[in-house]
């Protein structure tokens, strides 16, 4: 039972000033709130003092209010949902978290609300990436279900997506007891439910059960008692999603059907296997595309792991690249750069190819994976930025832009990549360069 106190929104939350209620359930409830110090709205989950009280479970429902609270200011990712702050109030902690404004995948698992499985897929994509970001910080997150996903919505269309509700995370790294046999009955793993030891699969499961409902507009299993369902999960296999909707290919049900086996080494073996798969999807055209016609970021982001000149860059400065970067094509002919001119921004060539001509003469042919115009970056005054040099479009060409004032808009650490990639490209030239002077005869 809820105590009327409970009910009644309090005027602040710690430090917090509380905006109105967001939602509330059996053990915790959340406010939109304002953050005075950094000026930003936040979320605050509150943990139900009557919830704490619980002769029975009062210690299961503290500890997952411990295993949220330790993760608080680790995990950045942008479809993670930041922890900025715990406070483990004596009578109802608390959890300062990113405020997501929209709403959560829940909203479209009804048959009359489906998603365009082009963004299904782009969801899962996603979704993928940002639990094997979570995975190599050692946690899994057991609990994975459309109602902790949050959805952000442009215009009436999802956007992006972030992962919330780390409460039932298995931090592997972590000494303290942990609660296990945790999550929703509907998208818990078979191994979840024995009692096993999990790992990244067990996630992987209940990914695919979240994509097997956001596709056909149910669970992969529905049951009207605990018991059947459980015996459904561990022993039945899913109905195909071919033929339960309209554009489902026989690739796309593999997939997630995949996910959805009995064995977790039937399974997809990583999280990167996984995107991998997803991407696939939408590259090798195996979902119908609707209104999403442009490039999606998921295919963007699987461009940029295949270019050498990020190659040390890790997914969270891709995603960083992906959404910050400017993306164009050019035509055959296209000049890029004109000699004289001052440098005001650089590329990236992700495909095609540029030439380099030097008062009439080629000099140079830079192909996929290249930098080109990188002195308006690394220049310390606009004379070294005018180009000394003419470059031309050969083969139609897709380059990832940056101008300075777009490049400040990154964190310090994927700027510090950048820092290095152009170090190691600087250095690749110079030694082209001595070894031209050094063999004359392989000058262009």
């Amino acid at each position: 039972m809820i105590d009327l106190s409970e009910a009644v929104q309090p005027e602040r939350i710690g430090k917090y000033r509380v905006i109105r209620r967001l939602g509330e359930g059996t053990t915790s409830e959340v406010f939109l709130c304002h953050d005075e110090f950094h000026d930003r709205q936040v979320a605050v989950k509150r943990v139900r003092a009557s919830a704490l009280r619980d002769a029975v479970d009062g210690h299961v429902f503290s500890r997952f209010f411990a295993s949220e609270a330790a993760l608080a200011g680790l995990l950045h990712h942008p479809n993670v949902v930041d922890i900025f702050d715990a406070v483990p109030d004596p009578v109802s902690p608390y959890v300062v978290m990113e405020y997501v404004p929209g709403t959560t995948l829940r909203a479209y698992c009804q048959s009359g609300h489906l998603l365009p499985l082009e963004q299904v897929v782009e969801i899962g994509f996603k979704c993928a990436m940002a639990l094997g970001y979570c995975y190599r910080q050692g946690l899994i997150h057991r609990d994975v279900k459309p109602a902790n996903i949050l959805a952000l919505e442009t215009n009436g269309v999802v956007t992006d997506v972030k992962i919330t509700d780390f409460g039932s995370a298995l931090n592997l790294a972590s000494d303290a007891t942990q609660v296990h046999r945790v999550g929703s009955l509907a998208y818990m793993s078979p191994e979840q439910l024995d009692g096993s030891q999990l790992d990244a699969r067990s996630d992987i499961y209940s990914l695919g059960a979240v994509l097997y409902h956001l596709i056909a507009g149910h669970a992969p299993f529905e049951a009207s008692s605990q018991a059947s369902l459980m015996h459904q999960i561990c022993h039945v296999q899913p109905v195909s999603l071919v033929g339960l909707r309209a554009g489902v290919s026989t690739a796309l049900d593999q997939v997630v059907q995949r996910c959805l086996s009995k064995r977790a080494d039937l399974r997809f073996s990583s999280w990167d296997a996984l995107g991998e798969a997803l991407s696939q999807l939408i590259t090798m055209h195996h979902v119908p595309r609707g209104a999403l016609q442009g490039v999606l970021d998921s295919e963007r982001f699987t461009l940029l792991r295949t270019l050498d000149f990020f190659n040390n860059f890790g997914d969270v400065a891709l995603w960083e690249v992906v959404h910050r970067a400017k993306w164009q094509r050019f035509a055959v002919g296209h000049a890029l750069y004109s000699k004289g001119e001052e440098g005001r921004h650089f590329h990236i060539i992700a495909s095609g190819a540029v030439e380099v001509y030097r008062d009439g003469r080629r000099v140079a042919e830079l192909g996929t994976g290249t930098s080109v115009g990188e002195m308006a970056y690394l220049a310390p005054n606009p004379e070294l930025r005018r180009h000394s040099t003419d470059i031309v479009v050969t083969d139609a060409a897709t380059t990832i832009s940056f101008a300075p004032d777009s490049l400040a808009r990154l964190s310090p650490a994927c700027r510090h990549l950048f820092d290095e990639a152009f170090i190691r490209v600087l250095v690749r030239r110079l030694h082209a360069a001595h070894e031209a002077l050094a063999h004359p005869r392989r000058i262009l």
